[in-house]
């Protein structure tokens, strides 16, 4: 649930509610108990800094250049069928 400020405007009271996004903002001062509460805008106490996360962020070895990898594994099927035929190839791991 998202914490709101609110401020009246008669008494200058400023007070934190923790309420329900679908509720009905507060409009009754806690302080003087006039009905002249408005909500304030304010910002969200967090942030997002750095560069962001990739896919490739938390790979180790060939796995973090994408490209080489595909371009690897193509040529060592390439490398396989040219083989001769009294070699026995091992098959691929699957996961």
């Amino acid at each position: 649930m998202p914490i709101y400020e609110y401020v009246c405007k008669s008494c200058d009271h400023e007070f934190e509610a923790l309420q329900k996004m679908s509720d009905d903002p507060l409009t009754q001062c806690p302080q003087c108990n006039n009905l002249s509460l408005t909500k304030k805008i304010s910002a969200a106490g967090f942030r997002l800094s750095g560069s962001g996360w990739y896919e490739t962020d938390f790979k180790s070895g060939k796995k973090k250049n994408l490209t080489s990898s595909s371009d690897s594994k193509s040529q060592e099927s390439g490398t396989q069928s040219s083989g001769s035929s009294k070699t026995k190839s091992t098959p691929a791991a699957t996961s």
